[in-house]
């Protein structure tokens, strides 16, 4: 082209770019550049991307929803509605959900994830479930409800109808596996303690052990072991626990029975605290009357301390007839008689009359003289209530014994086999006497202040239960307390009840017998095993006995040395004995043959000569 033509050619286009419009100017700028052209198709390409991950997002959300409102549905429903729920997913929006996930790379991950889920959040529901069902005392549900190995079972069943061609990872070929990788609760059989437990005991509940939420067992304790209220059957439970874990017992100095009641309690009265052979201890619950101070010095910060009570109107009648030989009622005939007079043999400051007012009182180591007046009973009583609440973190009541041991067991994070018994020291029924309703009156009058301390602590026991077990709850396991109790007896006992101490064969099994009262004691079955046979034995150990063994077995050297004086005591008394028995029948002659000399004797009548011949015959 000639130079004149292209000149032409490029005005007439300048001329063309001047009379368009703005943006046919930028579009043809774009689409004749090929720079602009290339960063024009990448930023469309972008906010496609973009658009594409936000619908992704969005898809995701919803579905993630879904399946946290079915696990929600699962949670909340009890084990044997699981099945509906599988249902309703099956056909509702759930399932068409899942459906249109399967056009999309990585479906079957998700649909993974969302199964693993719902099974995560019925399998924590299940064990909730089983953990409320056995509640702690290792007994299996009465009702006939599924296992959780067949509803795990079903629920893998649902799913693989829901999911046909979804990889189910790790199935397990035996059910109970299932139950041990998901974290429920592991169920075994476990071969009957002793031979002695029912069929329904050898199946046994292990929880995971988990320290944030299981509470610990209590080792350190102190029982005040009041006078007269089932308080030698709660040592009896303390005695057996500690032995059975070998635990360290804070025993009476000396091998005594009683932790020198009733002085106040001091710490050197322990044996083993002076000498500190013993570095801890783990349960103090022999009679003492109570010394807070003196009991801290002994036992570590930790330890439970708990008590028992009785209804003061039955209790002193136990009294009077234990302790009839006490000065308060030793010249009455009946309590009837005391409590008519007022008392009036009533001396505070005579020695053991402690037992015949608040003893209960008392016992707490408190003032247990008689108050003045209304207003001094108010004001002493509030007191008293206050002190023991701050001392002891629970108080039993004697009423109840069933109800308080499975508080007690609670409260020490024990199993039920712990807390079983029998009743020990226990009079028999003729000779107890029933009291009329004034002289009930006259009792609570004379024993005021510990009359208002079992009413406060009666109504907090129940207040209690309420708050920590229930009544539902507490019930049932009383019901198996019960039966596991009757299986012992029927397992141990001979006759399958306690029997007069006359008729205990075992002379080592006798219970001690005091006052008037005939305290009863067991026989225990011929033909029991080695192993039965020494639990039984403990069962019905008598309150001496066991403090006595159980020294024994903490101080084998000193039991040793003082057995071994106790032997030489008794030989000398043997002998004193034969020396007083010889000298008797040396008596006995002498006087016989004064007695032929002063009748052959002219001058028999003459008391001089009698002792001059008596004195000669000695000699």
């Amino acid at each position: 082209m000639l130079p004149l033509q292209r000149g032409a050619s490029r005005e007439q286009r300048l001329f063309h770019w001047r009379t368009t419009s703005a943006w046919t100017t930028c579009l043809r700028v774009a689409c004749f550049s090929r720079l602009r052209f290339m960063w024009f198709t990448l930023m469309v390409l972008t906010l496609l991307c973009v658009a594409l991950q936000m619908l992704g997002v969005v898809r995701q959300a919803r579905s993630s929803r879904v399946l946290n409102l079915v696990s929600e549905q699962l949670v909340r429903l009890p084990a044997e509605n699981l099945w509906s729920v599988s249902a309703a997913i099956d056909n509702g929006p759930m399932a068409q959900h899942l459906s249109i996930q399967r056009n999309y790379k990585g479906a079957e991950t998700r649909i993974e994830d969302g199964r693993g889920q719902v099974l995560e959040a019925a399998r924590k529901k299940l064990e909730t479930s089983s953990h409320n069902i056995v509640t702690s005392n290792r007994y299996p549900p009465t009702t006939k409800a599924a296992p959780p190995t067949v509803v795990v079972n079903k629920l893998d069943q649902e799913f693989a109808k829901l999911f046909p061609n979804l990889h189910q990872p790790n199935s397990p070929a035996n059910p109970e596996s299932t139950i041990q990788k998901s974290g429920l609760s592991e169920i075994h059989k476990v071969p009957p303690a002793n031979g002695i437990l029912d069929n329904a005991d050898k199946y046994k509940v292990n929880t995971p052990k988990d320290t944030s939420v299981m509470c610990q067992a209590k080792n350190h304790i102190v029982f005040l072991k009041t006078h007269k209220t089932a308080s030698s059957t709660i040592l009896n439970i303390l005695y057996r626990y500690g032995d059975s874990h070998n635990l360290t017992f804070a025993l009476p100095l000396n091998m005594h029975s009683q932790l020198f009641y009733p002085s106040f309690f001091a710490a050197h009265f322990v044996e083993g605290s002076r000498t500190r052979s013993k570095k801890e201890f783990h349960i103090l619950c022999n009679h003492m009357r109570f010394k807070s101070q003196e009991v801290r010095k002994l036992m570590p910060k930790d330890t439970f301390y708990f008590s028992i009570l009785r209804n003061p109107v039955e209790m002193m009648e136990s009294l009077f007839v234990y302790y009839k030989a006490i000065p308060a009622f030793r010249i009455v005939k009946s309590l009837e008689e005391f409590l008519i007079k007022g008392g009036q043999s009533y001396n505070a400051s005579m020695p053991n009359n402690h037992y015949a007012r608040n003893i209960l009182t008392f016992d707490f180591g408190l003032d247990s003289t008689a108050p003045q007046n209304e207003i001094d009973l108010d004001r002493r009583s509030a007191e008293i209530i206050a002190a023991v609440e701050r001392d002891f973190e629970l108080i039993l009541i004697s009423e109840y014994f069933d109800e308080s041991v499975v508080l007690l067991k609670h409260a020490l994070c024990w199993t039920l086999d712990d807390v079983l018994s029998f009743r020990l020291n226990s009079r028999s029924e003729r000779s107890r006497r029933p009291l009329t309703p004034e002289t009930a009156e006259r009792i609570k009058e004379w024993n005021s202040l510990d009359w208002r301390l079992y009413l406060h602590f009666n109504a907090t026991f129940w207040k209690r239960i309420d708050d920590t077990l229930g009544r539902t709850k507490l019930q049932r396991e009383v019901e198996l307390l019960k039966a596991r109790r009757r299986k012992l007896e029927e397992t141990c006992l001979l006759g399958g009840g306690a029997v007069d101490p006359a008729q205990v064969q075992d002379s080592l099994l006798k219970p001690f017998q005091y006052g008037a009262a005939v305290i009863q004691g067991y026989n225990l079955r011929l033909g029991l095993n080695n192993e039965t046979r020494q639990l039984c034995q403990r069962l019905i150990m008598p309150e001496l006995q066991y403090t006595s063994a159980l020294y024994i077995k903490q101080f084998p050297q000193l039991a040793a040395a003082r057995a071994s004086v106790a032997k030489k005591i008794a030989a000398s008394r043997n002998s004193s004995s034969t020396h007083r028995a010889v000298k008797r029948n040396t008596d006995k002659l002498t006087e016989s043959n004064i007695h032929i000399t002063m009748t052959n004797n002219p001058s028999r009548n003459n008391p001089y000569i009698a002792k001059a011949q008596h004195r000669d015959y000695l000699q």
